[in-house]
């Protein structure tokens, strides 16, 4: 029983017991240190754990935003899907709106599980962002981490992440906005932040289609069945061996409509444009980096590449872009359009643009590289219908000064942009029709005057050369009598010295 008397004597005894055990613990933890080498103690101790430790019937697939170099195209694809899977549940969203954008853009928060169900199937998917060690400038890590059963690994593997992709695709295409990608832009339209990632971009709003575009219906036609069969024929450039892609030399003067049917190309086709400066590339690498970092279904712009790339003739010794500090070479470029890089990637326009065709490098024009050249050249009367009924309504050439205008066109290099400023002028058709017509009488006068300078240039040139010819017979034919009258003078003189000379009892005088 009991007794309060017993009391610390019992305590004592208890502390004592336990200060031995501990004293015994703890040389048998210093005997085990010295003894057991640490790799056999770190073995046995994550063995004991795994025993005692129950088995989770779950398994994780970690999706990064990268394959290598270029995007992951789950991730991207996880990132449109789970958009439409956001329940009341989730607690974190994250939203923005630039002033390009008509809706608001919805995001997961890094940290945030959205939960997803699939022919019965529970899956978990957490967005996980890292930040990068030691102050790197690769920006942060992201990823989606997708937790399922093990036991539905084949099912999810083999029909869930396609599901997913198939979905992405889909949801992007119903909501496509065409972007327009620069190097240089400092921000993107999605959520307004530099993330230092190699494009910036915008919203492209640019209006042109090809029923606006002042082109003539012929050529108009030809360039969109070539895009349309260019989009069909996945299989077909498998097949033959090339990569899935297409280039474009737009070449005319200024003022022609190269960069807007450019954006018709891109508002038809719904493709992202990436606009390269090839002067702020210093390398062939970091060429193939830009190439690497564009989407597939995209357009490729190289604006002005005869201003751009100022490259000697290769047989005359050297390929290398002119530039300070540059290493970008003409071999280079070409690999990048025609060589082994080209093929990272599907469905992509390469487009170049120039308002010199002849100062290109032969190597540049050859199909492969450039496969299909279009002539923008000045302002038709086709072209001028089609401006006539954008700009002012009229159609089927109601007007009555149109014969006149379509008669100074054929006689007048005017361009689609001159024509459309004097049509913006007013929105009275008859006063902007005439304006047009004075200016196009200007033009056609300007030209008639500077043609006769010339004119008379080369004539004043002719008949400066004519009498040049004149002069110079004039002086050989006075230098031929001079010369007559110099040997016919040598003779008399010698005869008359003969005379002198001969004695008179030789002739019996």
């Amino acid at each position: 029983m009991f007794s309060p008397t017993n009391m610390p004597q019992s305590v004592s005894t208890l502390f004592s017991a336990y200060a031995a055990f501990a004293g015994s613990v703890m040389l048998i933890r210093s005997m085990v240190n010295e003894l057991i080498p640490y790799e056999l103690r770190s073995y046995l101790s994550t063995a004991i754990h795994y025993l005692f430790t129950p088995l989770s019937p779950n398994i994780t697939l970690v999706i990064d935003e990268h394959c290598g170099m270029s995007r992951n195209q789950v991730y991207d694809a996880a990132e449109i899907y789970l958009k439409t899977k956001i329940s009341p549940s989730t607690e974190r969203l994250k939203i923005g709106k630039t002033p390009r954008q008509r809706t608001f853009s919805v995001a997961i928060e890094k940290g945030e599980v959205v939960t997803d169900v699939y022919e019965n199937i529970k899956l978990k998917w957490a967005f996980v962002c890292t930040e990068p060690q030691n102050n790197g400038h690769s920006g942060e890590k992201k990823c989606f981490e997708l937790s399922f059963n093990k036991k539905y690994k084949e099912k999810v593997m083999d029909r869930y992440l396609p599901h997913v992709l198939k979905r992405g695709k889909e949801i992007k295409d119903e909501e496509k906005v065409v972007k327009l990608y620069n190097r240089e832009c400092p921000f993107n339209d999605e959520d307004g932040g530099d993330h230092g990632g190699m494009w910036g971009s915008i919203n492209l709003e640019h209006p042109s289609t090809f029923d606006t575009l002042a082109l003539d219906p012929e050529l108009k036609k030809m360039i969109v069945d070539d895009l349309n069969r260019f989009l069909g024929r996945k299989e077909f450039y498998k097949k033959v061996g090339k990569a899935w892609k297409r280039g474009y030399l737009l070449y005319g003067p200024p003022g022609t409509g190269k960069s807007s049917l450019i954006a018709a190309m891109a508002n038809y086709l719904k493709f992202d444009i990436y606009d390269l400066e090839l002067t702020s590339i210093y390398s062939n690498s970091d060429l193939r980096r830009v190439l690497l970092s564009t989407t597939n279904r995209s357009i490729l712009v190289i604006e002005d590449i005869d201003c751009s790339m100022e490259m000697r003739d290769r047989q005359q010794g050297g390929d290398q872009y002119d530039g300070s500090n540059s290493r970008l070479t003409l071999s280079g470029l070409l690999n990048f359009i025609d060589g082994l890089w080209s093929s990272c990637g599907d469905e992509r326009i390469i487009v170049f643009t120039t308002n010199h065709k002849d100062r290109l490098d032969a190597a540049l024009l050859r199909p492969g590289r450039m496969d299909v050249h279009i002539n923008m050249s000045y302002c038709t009367p086709q072209a001028f219908s089609i401006l006539a009924s954008n700009y002012l309504g009229i159609r089927d050439k109601n007007h009555y000064l149109y014969d006149e205008i379509e008669g100074l066109m054929e006689s007048t290099n005017v361009t689609p942009a001159e024509v459309a400023e004097e049509l913006m002028a007013s929105e009275n058709a008859d006063v902007a029709l005439e304006g047009l017509v004075n200016f196009l009488k200007r033009k056609h006068s300007e030209a008639n005057e500077v043609k006769s300078e010339e004119n008379g240039k080369v004539g004043d040139e002719e008949a400066k050369k004519l009498k040049t010819d004149v002069d110079e017979k004039k002086i050989v034919n006075k230098l031929i009598n001079r010369n007559r009258i110099l040997r016919a003078a040598r003779g008399v003189r010698r005869r008359n010295c003969g005379r002198r000379m001969i004695p008179q009892n030789v002739f019996g005088i």
